[in-house]
């Protein structure tokens, strides 16, 4: 009998181990995709839906120009359309991308207030920032049965928008107050942000994230609500929270800032943000869940679906994205992968004969204005030609903020390592005012490499490692990106960009 019971025992093992390991298989499924949609620092995501057209836009904070616009057919791969913001006003938190009477507009927060722009189409030209002096954050537009506009705020508060979507015409009133999360979950606080409405049947329905967008894993969360008024009263989901990350064993952390659409086939998705367990430096990445509507109206994730697990792919028209960070500088205008931080002075580069020369300034990596990129994975490596002219010094850094780098630099001499601020000379005299640079990022640890050729490559001595360049260390919603810096006096011009995955 214990023999019989060892045997079914290990035969219930072989079969949940092959079940584990087809479910394993699927993300190379014809059919299936697996979470995030944006890999890398694309928080606070906001969807539209043009007929069977999706675009996507995410915060752009300190980096210009902002306000990316994606393109896709299939809600699963993107390609980058325009950057809608170009004059420089400040750190842009969670937009709103809405369409209205065939023009297309984007509200959202900075510097103490909100703005918007516009455009008769996606592609641009977009309009500069109209000032609409209101604060608060996190917009999320809305229109009534009578086709009148509104904004709703982080508050849960809405405004009257006058017809041209360009100003504010009235009084804010208070309407939605958020779910009351239970006081003995770990969060970071109750924070109700990012309304996003839709109208559907006799109710709008708000869906909003509470509970913090950092700190504990299991702070972030959705919720959602309904109401016959805008004005309310609000009854809130059975099934809230709709979204949350539930202890510290999951993949995704901080799940939050959800909003939902309907594909052109009928059936419902959700976007939404998280961080990813170890890899919190990536900032947040974009992700999707199907979500299925009850018969009592209320809509919830679908049954079974994992968020870091195979989820079947949504049916609809195939898009190709031929999307990359590798950048041989052609052309006369910046690839669309790039921005600088905190300003954008399009008289400090130029870009001529596959080169991309910067001007110099500042002392240091800090306050030089790198041009920055978002890395898409775990393991890569990258590197870039330079040419240094004058007094300048180039480098290739991975960047969170001012105060927090760490990268290999080079001068018309030597080539240099800066470890969190601390730069001396790696090898002396042997740049001649021409290097190539590479950085390789295994897992959060770095090593460091220059080359004479291009072909022949040394490791110097210096490695750092960047686990902990997040916001839950130094604030302000960043990400860890790669970046290109030009310092001191003189120019640097770049050449050959390359990036490459390591699986």
């Amino acid at each position: 009998m214990n023999k019989f019971i060892i045997t079914i025992f290990f035969l219930q093992f072989s079969i949940c181990a092959i079940a584990q390991s087809q479910s394993a298989q699927k993300p190379n499924t014809p059919g299936f995709y697996t979470n995030p949609i944006f890999s890398g620092d694309y928080p606070d995501p906001s969807i539209l839906r043009d007929g069977d057209n999706y675009y996507m836009v995410h915060s752009s904070f300190e980096y210009y120009p902002g306000l990316l616009i994606w393109h896709s057919k299939d809600l699963i791969n993107w390609k980058p359309v325009t950057h809608a913001l170009h004059k420089h006003i400040g750190n842009v938190w969670a937009p709103d991308l809405v369409k209205y009477k065939n023009k297309f507009y984007i509200y959202f927060p900075a510097n103490g207030t909100n703005y918007v722009v516009w455009a008769d189409s996606i592609n641009g030209k977009w309009s500069d920032p109209v000032d609409l002096k209101i604060s608060n954050i996190d917009p999320g537009h809305i229109t009534d049965e009578q086709g009148k506009r509104y904004l709703f705020f982080s508050n849960g508060g809405f405004v009257p928008l006058s017809d041209d979507g360009l100003s504010i015409i009235g009084e804010q009133k208070p309407s939605y107050k958020g779910w009351p999360i239970p006081r003995n979950w770990s969060i970071e606080c109750f924070c109700l942000e990012g309304p996003k409405l839709i109208k559907r049947g006799e109710y709008y329905y708000i869906t909003a994230a509470e509970g913090g967008t950092a700190g504990p894993v299991t702070g972030h969360m959705v919720v959602s609500a309904r109401s016959k008024s805008l004005l309310g009263p609000w009854e809130n989901s059975p099934y809230n929270p709709i979204i949350r990350t539930k202890d510290n064993t999951e993949k995704w952390a901080s799940k939050g800032h959800g909003t939902i659409i309907d594909d052109v086939k009928g059936n419902w998705w959700m976007i939404f943000h998280a961080y990813e367990k170890d890899f919190y430096n990536k900032g947040r990445q974009t992700l999707l869940l199907p979500i299925e509507w009850t018969k009592d109206g209320w809509y919830k994730v679908k049954k079974d679906v994992n968020d870091s697990g195979p989820i079947k792919k949504p049916n609809l028209a195939t898009s190709t994205s031929n999307f990359t960070l590798n950048d041989n500088f052609a052309g006369n205008k910046l690839k669309p992968q790039w921005s600088f931080f905190e300003e954008l002075d399009t008289n400090r580069f130029k870009l001529a004969n596959n080169s991309l020369t910067i001007k110099a300034k500042g002392n240091g990596v800090g306050n030089s204005s790198p041009l920055l990129c978002i890395p898409e994975d775990h393991s890569y490596t990258v590197d870039v030609e330079m040419l240094i002219e004058g007094k300048a010094t180039g480098g290739l850094v991975l960047f969170y903020n001012s105060g927090a780098s760490s990268g290999m630099l080079a001068n018309k001499d030597d080539v240099l390592a800066n470890l969190r601020g601390w730069q001396f000379a790696a090898e002396k005299d042997i740049v001649k005012n021409h290097v190539f640079l590479r950085l390789k990022n295994i897992n959060n640890t770095v090593d460091m490499y220059y080359s004479k050729d291009g072909v022949n490559w040394n490791k110097i001595e210096n490695s750092f490692e960047v686990s902990a360049m997040h916001h839950n260390v130094f604030s302000g919603f960043l990400s860890l990106r790669i970046g290109l810096c030009a310092i001191g006096e003189g120019k640097v011009t770049f050449k050959n960009f390359n990036y490459k995955a390591i699986k």
